[in-house]
């Protein structure tokens, strides 16, 4: 028995489909896009109070930063107070399940958190949160 074997074979050239895996990286990119959550930090750090109470929240947030002078910072830029209720109601309507969360510093004067807890609530929101430390006993 006699094996005949094909020598086209080798004459053919041999091409990789690079299709299946472009797909599988597209769609591996469209996953991560879509179940990415975009937080928007206010770009400072601050000192903030502690408390017996304090909750965690998982879910997007949209945080309003306050330093002990009275700086207030939105989306990593500074804002005067003026411009909390414009600022916080654009980012509202780009993320309308996220809450706002207020950062005030420890030594910040309550005069300026009073300010911009009145422009969040002008902006239409009224559950606005306030971020603490959790006390270690």
């Amino acid at each position: 028995m006699r094996r005949t074997a094909s020598r086209s074979t080798s004459d053919q050239i041999s091409d990789i489909d690079m299709t299946p895996m472009l797909d599988i990286v597209f769609i591996m990119l469209i996953f991560f896009i879509v179940t990415t959550s975009f937080v928007k930090e206010s770009g400072i750090d601050v000192n903030r109070p502690s408390a017996q109470t304090a909750e965690k929240k998982e879910q997007g947030h949209i945080i309003v930063s306050i330093k002990p002078d009275g700086e207030i910072w939105i989306d990593k830029r500074a804002v005067d107070v003026r411009a909390v209720r414009a600022n916080i109601a654009r980012l509202h309507a780009e993320n309308p399940l996220g809450t706002v969360i207020i950062a005030a510093d420890k030594e910040a004067k309550t005069r300026d958190l009073v300010q911009v807890m009145d422009q969040i609530r002008l902006a239409g929101i009224t559950n606005a949160a306030i971020a603490t430390e959790t006390e270690s006993k």
